[in-house]
C-alpha cells in the first residue's frame, strides 16, 4: 500500500509537472509582457520614465490611471482605419492560404509515401532562407522591369486588377494592395500547409471508400467527408496565418503603399517617431484584445459542440 501511494504521488507530481510547464510558458513569456504594455498604456510619460500608477502621500494610497489614450483612439479615424485595414488583409490573406494550401496539402496527403518527405522539405524549404529578403526580393519581382510584372502584363492579369481596384494603374504594381496580399500570402502559405497535411494524413481513406459505396460522386465525398474532417487542420492554419497578419509590419513597409494602413505601422510611428509610449502601448493593447477575446468565444463555441 505504501509502495503504491509513492507511486500516485510521484505520477500526480509528474502530471502538475507536465500542465504547469506550458502554462509557465504563457506566464512567463505572454502574461507579464503583457501586464507590463497595459501598465504603460494607462501611464503618464515624463521625458524618459513613466509615473507610478500608485503613490502614497498623507497617509493616502493613491491609485493614477490615465485612460485617455483609449479614448483617443475611439475618437481618431486613423486608428478606426488602421484596425478595419489590418483585418481586412488580414482576413484576405487567411483565404487565399487556405485555397492555394488546402489543394497542395491535399495532393501531398495523397501522395506516395516516398514523396511526401520532398513535398514536405519543399514546403519548409523557404524558412531556409531569411523572411525580410524573401520579401524585398518580391520589390524587384513586382517593379516596373520584374519579370513578374512583364508575366502579367503579358497575360492581361493587370486589366482585371486595375478594374478589381487592386491596382492604380496598368503596370504599377508595386505599393499596391495587390502587391501586400501578394506578399503577405506568399510569406504565410507554409502556415496554412502544414497544419493541413498533418491532419489529411491521418484521414481514414475507408471512409471515402464507404462513401462512395453508398453511392456519392468523389465530389460529394470531398465535401461531406474530407473538408469536415479536416476541419481541425483549417481551423489551425487559419489561426497561424490570421494571427501574425493583423499585426504584420515588414510586409506593409516593404510592398504596401498609402492605401494599405495597417496597424503594425502605426504602431511603429507612436513608438519610434512620435515617441508617445504609452500612446503605442493602449494601441498594442486593443490590438491583443482584437485577437483574444474572438480566439476566446471560438473556442468556447468549439467546447461547447465537441460536448454536445
Amino acid at each position: 500500500m505504501k509502495h503504491f501511494s509513492q507511486s500516485s504521488g510521484r505520477i500526480n507530481w509528474g502530471r502538475r509537472f507536465v500542465i504547469g510547464l506550458p502554462y509557465g510558458w504563457l506566464l512567463l513569456f505572454f502574461a507579464l509582457p503583457f501586464l507590463i504594455v497595459l501598465k504603460i498604456s494607462v501611464s503618464e510619460m515624463e521625458t524618459v520614465r513613466f509615473k507610478d500608477l500608485f503613490s502614497y502621500a498623507d497617509g493616502a494610497l493613491r491609485l493614477a490611471i490615465k485612460t485617455g489614450n483609449y479614448l483617443f483612439i475611439t475618437e481618431d479615424p486613423l486608428y478606426l482605419s488602421a484596425y478595419l485595414g489590418s483585418i481586412k488583409y488580414a482576413a484576405i490573406t487567411t483565404i487565399g492560404c487556405l485555397f492555394i494550401g488546402y489543394p497542395f496539402a491535399y495532393f501531398m496527403a495523397r501522395s506516395r509515401r516516398a514523396l511526401q518527405p520532398i513535398l514536405l522539405m519543399l514546403v519548409m524549404l523557404p524558412f531556409w532562407t531569411s523572411f525580410l529578403l524573401r520579401v524585398y526580393a518580391w520589390k524587384g519581382l513586382l517593379g516596373e522591369q520584374g519579370w513578374v510584372t512583364e508575366l502579367i502584363a503579358a497575360l492581361g492579369v493587370d486589366r482585371l486588377l486595375l478594374a478589381a481596384g487592386l491596382i492604380p494603374a496598368l503596370g504599377k504594381l508595386m505599393n499596391t494592395p495587390f502587391s501586400l496580399v501578394l506578399g503577405m500570402v506568399y510569406a504565410y502559405l507554409p502556415f496554412m500547409i502544414l497544419p493541413l497535411y498533418a491532419n489529411l494524413s491521418k484521414l481514414d481513406l475507408r471512409l471515402l471508400e464507404a462513401a462512395a459505396n453508398l453511392g456519392a460522386t468523389p465530389w460529394v465525398a470531398f465535401w461531406k467527408v474530407t473538408v469536415p474532417l479536416s476541419q481541425a487542420g483549417i481551423i489551425a492554419g487559419s489561426m497561424l496565418v490570421l494571427i501574425p497578419c493583423i499585426g504584420e509590419f515588414v510586409i506593409p513597409e516593404l510592398l504596401g503603399g498609402p492605401q494599405t494602413l495597417m496597424i503594425g505601422r502605426v504602431l511603429w510611428d507612436e513608438f519610434f517617431s512620435n515617441n508617445d509610449w504609452p500612446m503605442a502601448s493602449a494601441v498594442a493593447v486593443v490590438m491583443i484584445l482584437l485577437i483574444i477575446v474572438p480566439l476566446a468565444l471560438f473556442n468556447k463555441y468549439q467546447g461547447r459542440e465537441a460536448a454536445a
